[in-house]
């Protein structure tokens, strides 16, 4: 198992790098200065100043290593400083965003908590849901709990957030004011009172996001049981005696979860992404909102780093997925 996930670990590495340069060539293209919104009363001369303390007088080359080293070395030496107050980063210089002239690190640092808050929790509510949802319609197929099932998550997978979050927040904030519509990212959570508030101003969104999200894995998982109830394997387990609670529980789910990791382990880096339309949709202040902040300003630094971010979860949850595919079916890690 250990030769399976550093082989697997390996391969990643070039993987990333592949990406970081694509990003970084992507962006290169796009159109834009950031000096453009600098006032026409600034001389030439600060301005040149400017420009070359964003590193923007270097060749191509020269700022795509700076910034890979900038990233895979100095921004976590800095994470090291900051933990044990030790100082291996003092001195060098760091990602700094164009738009705020703020570490983009620590701009990213402010922003995840209401990000894991609502999309982390919604999340976690939508696997808790969907994997029993998905097994009891399976084990009933063309119930009326599955029908109803299959009648809820199609809608809930058809129905986009900018849509559905308009309509709760006409429904339970306007019309009932049973909930906040707008996301207090100033709330501190510190006593039961303020953790009371803080649940109540996440159910809007989470429960949006946790529809969504549940319709596409309760499918999945509704599938993969289908697929392997009908196998011969159940048949020879039941014919052995066993209870079908076993047989349903510990051979069925065992089997059925391998294609169903995938879709959560792939999905997990969406929780640090945020959901950037519900997050506008809420005003909820995350990582998400960023994103669309940067994009707008011509924040390179920003959009390359937050981008290269999501593209290191999804190859580091890929890499998860692999190793519970060895745990799971220890046949995959001899291919």
């Amino acid at each position: 198992m250990l030769t399976f996930t550093i082989r697997r670990l390996l391969f990643a590495i070039p993987t990333l790098l592949f990406i970081a340069l694509m990003i970084f060539l992507l962006l290169e293209l796009a159109p834009g200065d950031p000096m453009a919104n600098v006032p026409l009363t600034v001389p030439s001369e600060v301005k040149e100043q400017m420009r070359q303390a964003l590193g923007l007088g270097e060749p191509a080359p020269i700022r795509f290593w700076k910034w890979i080293v900038q990233f895979f070395w100095i921004e976590p030496l800095n994470v090291v400083d900051a933990m044990f107050g030790t100082g291996f980063a003092e001195g060098q210089l760091r990602i700094i965003s164009w738009q705020n002239r703020a570490p983009v690190f620590a701009t990213i640092a402010e922003r995840i908590p209401q990000t894991l808050w609502v999309v982390g929790t919604a999340y976690l509510v939508a696997i808790a849901i969907a994997i029993p949802v998905g097994i009891y319609s399976a084990y009933r197929q063309y119930s009326f709990f599955d029908q109803a099932g299959t009648f809820v998550t199609m809608v809930g997978f058809s129905v986009p957030p900018f849509f559905s979050g308009v309509l709760v927040i006409i429904i339970f904030a306007v019309q009932l004011r049973w909930f906040p519509s707008i996301y207090d990212t100033t709330l501190v959570v510190d006593s039961w009172a303020a953790l009371k508030q803080q649940i109540w101003q996440m159910f809007l969104p989470v429960m949006i996001l946790a529809l969504q999200i549940t319709s596409q894995l309760s499918r999945f998982m509704r599938a993969s049981m289908l697929d392997n109830l009908g196998q011969d394997y159940v048949r020879t387990a039941r014919a052995k005696g066993l209870r079908e609670r076993t047989v349903v529980l510990v051979h069925v789910l065992r089997n059925s979860m391998i294609p169903v990791v995938t879709v959560i382990a792939l999905g997990i880096p969406q929780v640090f992404g945020g959901a950037i339309i519900t997050e506008q949709v809420f005003k909820v202040n995350g990582i998400g909102q960023l994103l669309i902040t940067a994009l707008q300003a011509n924040d390179l630094p920003m959009v390359q780093t937050l981008t290269f971010i999501f593209a290191v979860l999804i190859v580091l949850f890929n890499l998860i997925a692999d190793v519970l595919y060895g745990i799971l079916d220890p046949r995959i890690r001899y291919d």
